[in-house]
Parts: C-alpha cells; structure tokens; sequence
C-alpha cells in the first residue's frame, strides 16, 4: 500500500470517528441511531376537540335550535338556511354600521335579503337588540321636537329617508313611495298594511315614528 493510499485510509477513519463522536453526543445514551425527534411547534390541542368546532358551524340547525341575529358571528349565521358565508358577513357588516335589527323586519334593510327568505329563516332567529331610531329633522322653519322623538310625514316622505326606519329597507321603502304615488296618499298610519310584507307588528313599531298630513 501506496503512503498516499495510506493517507487517504486514514482520513476516512478520522472522519468516520468524528462522526461517531457527534452522534453520541447530540442523541440519548439509551436512543438508537438514526432515531428521528420531532420538535413540537405547535401549541397542545386535541385534533378532535377542533373538528367538532369546525363541524359545530357547518351542520344545518336543529328544529327548536335559534340564533341571536343581533350578537351572532358570520360563521353562525351562515347556518341558517340559504344563507351562506357570504351573505353572513353582509348582514353582520350592516348589524355593525346601522345597529341592531330588532325584529325579523329589520333584516329586510340588508341587500340580497327578501320576503321569501325573512320567511324561511325567521323561525330559526331571535333579537336581543333594540334598533336604532333614526334622527328624522323637521323641515325648514319649524320648530322641531328632539330628534328622537320627531315623525315622518308618510306623505312627503323620500325612499331615502323612509329607509332609515327600523325594518323599512331600500326594496320597502320604494314600495311605500310608489304606492303612495298609485293610490294617493295616507289618510292614516295603518294604511301602511297594503304594503306587501309590512303586517300589524310593523305598523305598530312605526306608529310611534311616522305621522301622516
């Protein structure tokens, strides 16, 4: 054997013990080699008790099962029948923007929401809030009550500030202009019950807010 075969035997085995050195010290007396630890990352969770969350927010609610529309999440809302994530957010944006709903009649202020659908997911909603009552202004040269307590002439009233009446929606409050402009005028609040979709419970609410003149 070559000195230069010699040299190069001899480098490998120091090579090979300096290996041997590194594993013994970066491993357990009792681990074997080539044993892998995984380093844990991420915080102590049961898999299990995640999924049934997950599971918790997309399965369709029971019979006797209701959901606050005034306090509830995006992810709860979109349990509710036809209503999707998208929607959900659509009405939790307006919820925080306009304040509360109230009643069933105040979601139909939210876009994308109808008569047939207050009616489907009616019976699976209630409301812990109070809605907003807006700030309605007398006209120029009047002497107002405050602001709170003014009403709405039903007659001389803009889409755009029938709207701003709790459960009275843009689709409703152009309803209630163009009846008015098919029919003639209100002789009296409860005449507002020839709207389509606005029944006793609504006239009532509004009776405290509108006048007609």
């Amino acid at each position: 054997m070559s000195s230069a075969e010699r040299r190069a035997l001899l480098i490998l085995l120091s090579l090979g013990l300096a290996g041997q050195g590194v594993r013994w010290l970066a491993t357990r007396p009792d681990q074997p080699p080539g044993e892998v630890q995984l380093i844990q990352t991420l915080p102590a969770q049961s898999p299990a008790a995640h999924r049934d969350s997950i599971l918790a927010l997309t399965r369709p609610l029971g019979p006797n099962e209701r959901i606050d529309a005034d306090r509830a999440t995006p992810q709860e809302l979109a349990r509710l029948p036809r209503v999707g994530l998208a929607l959900a957010k659509t009405i939790v944006t307006d919820r925080e923007a306009h304040g509360p709903f109230g009643a069933i009649e105040g979601l139909d202020r939210v876009p994308g929401i109808g008569p047939g659908l207050l009616s489907l997911v009616g019976p699976h909603l209630t409301f812990s809030g109070a809605p907003r009552v807006p700030a309605l202004s007398a006209g120029p040269g009047t002497v107002s009550a405050p602001a709170a307590r003014a009403l709405l002439d039903l007659n001389a009233a803009t889409a755009a500030e029938l709207e701003r009446l709790p459960g009275i929606g843009p689709s409703r409050a152009r309803d209630i202009v163009a009846d008015r402009e098919r029919h003639g005028s209100f002789s009296r609040v409860t005449d507002l019950d020839r709207i389509p979709g606005i029944g006793p419970a609504a006239v009532a609410r509004l009776s405290t807010l509108v006048r007609v003149q």
